[in-house]
């Protein structure tokens, strides 16, 4: 009962209502990369970042995940900081930001980067209870040749699917 009355009297209408809780989304990641597994991942972030992704100002479209010194950043998400941001407070919209996992999960992405060759690629940002979270995936690079074949399969499947709905029309 509780999560109804949630979802009914957000303010502002903003990321939590009846989307669901989805802050933002890397669509172009399916397209550039195999996605393999996926990983959730906490964001160490400031306070006016946390307003600023609760107004709907981000973007992690051109972001990246790297390991460095058994840690992993997030590189290249962009935060735009609000107007009314305090003013003792230097805020940069590009700055790295720590990601939050257990060791265990970062000793197994190191091995997988460093032996298999995989990327890591931040697909998705959402709400978790208060929290932020960031949905990573383990990624190799597509081809050309790859996107080309997948679009051309996509589109047979879609032409597949009109020629079944209009031999259906008229029988």
């Amino acid at each position: 009962m509780s999560k109804n009355k949630e979802t009914k009297n957000t303010k502002g209408g903003g990321a939590k209502s009846a989307q669901g809780k989805t802050i933002a989304l890397n669509k172009s990641a399916r397209h550039e990369y195999h996605l393999e597994d996926r990983y959730e991942a906490g964001l160490s972030l400031q306070g006016w970042e946390l307003k600023a992704i609760r107004a709907g100002r981000l973007g992690i479209g051109e972001s990246y995940a790297l390991v460095k010194n058994g840690e992993i950043f997030l590189f290249g998400a962009q935060i735009t900081p609000l107007i009314s941001a305090s003013t003792h407070v230097v805020a940069d919209d590009r700055r790295t930001r720590k990601l939050l996992m257990h060791r265990h999960e970062i000793d197994k992405l190191v091995g997988k980067i460093e032996r298999d060759g995989y990327t890591l690629i931040p697909t998705a940002m959402y709400w978790s209870g208060n929290k932020v979270k960031l949905e990573l995936a383990l990624a190799k690079g597509k081809k050309d040749h790859d996107k080309r074949a997948v679009e051309k399969d996509r589109d047979w499947q879609r032409e597949k699917q009109r020629t079944m709905r209009s031999h259906n029309r008229n029988a």
